[in-house]
């Protein structure tokens, strides 16, 4: 049976460029949807936060049928694993949700650029969704980037600047990808799009949620 460990931002807010502080989280149906795919396909899901913090959704993604899900594996949820405390060997593949939350922390974490590494080194699938490629940018931190010359999708910035935090945004996760030698694909704005890439497999919305983990699945199996 497959296992797969999901990282899931801790941080509730993001701080814009102009200095305010913008409220945020996980996005609901990122987890509620992945999840639920990769259970059904008779997964083992493990869900992991920086430092085990209990995470915090994005009051704006609470909408049905999402907010019943994550209340059903509530008890999985509020008390993550600690990510300092998890290996990549434990695992079949690595898989992160978006919403805001991973520019704040995921993108800088020390621990998700040795898990990433990991992952990469080992050949096991990198599954992401939307904002969670931020999380991809700490493997750059403190080395090289780990996706140069790699396809993938992202929420990209039309969405960000069209529904998303606007133009206030810190930063641009589809540029600081591109920045960083990654291509780019992106679908249009809202659309169900998703690059696979190896074994890394990547959706750029919230409308990709249930294809991208669709993916993961397939590349498993």
């Amino acid at each position: 049976m497959a296992r797969v460990l999901m990282v899931v931002t801790g941080a509730d807010s993001l701080v814009m460029a102009d200095g305010s502080v913008h409220p945020t989280g996980f996005w609901a149906e990122e987890v509620a949807a992945s999840h639920k795919v990769f259970t059904e396909a008779g997964f083992d899901v493990d869900i992991a936060t920086p430092g085990g913090v209990q995470p915090t959704p994005d009051q704006g993604s609470m909408v049905a049928p999402f907010v019943e899900y994550l209340e059903g594996i509530a008890d999985v949820l509020d008390k993550p694993l600690v990510l300092g405390e998890v290996s990549i060997d434990d695992y079949d593949a690595i898989y992160f949700p978006g919403g805001h939350g991973p520019m704040t922390d995921l993108a800088k974490d020390k621990d998700v650029a040795r898990l990433l590494r990991g992952a990469v080194d080992q050949g096991k699938i990198v599954g992401s969704l939307c904002h969670g490629q931020a999380a991809l940018l700490s493997t750059a931190v403190d080395g090289e980037f780990a996706f140069v010359g790699k396809r993938l999708t992202v929420f990209s910035n039309a969405e960000e600047l069209n529904g998303g935090t606007g133009e206030k945004t810190p930063y641009f996760v589809e540029t600081r990808l591109r920045e960083l030698g990654a291509i780019v694909e992106t679908g249009a704005p809202w659309s169900d799009t998703v690059v696979v890439d190896g074994t890394l497999i990547t959706g750029q919305n919230p409308q990709s949620s249930e294809d991208t983990a669709n993916h993961v699945v397939a590349a498993l199996r």
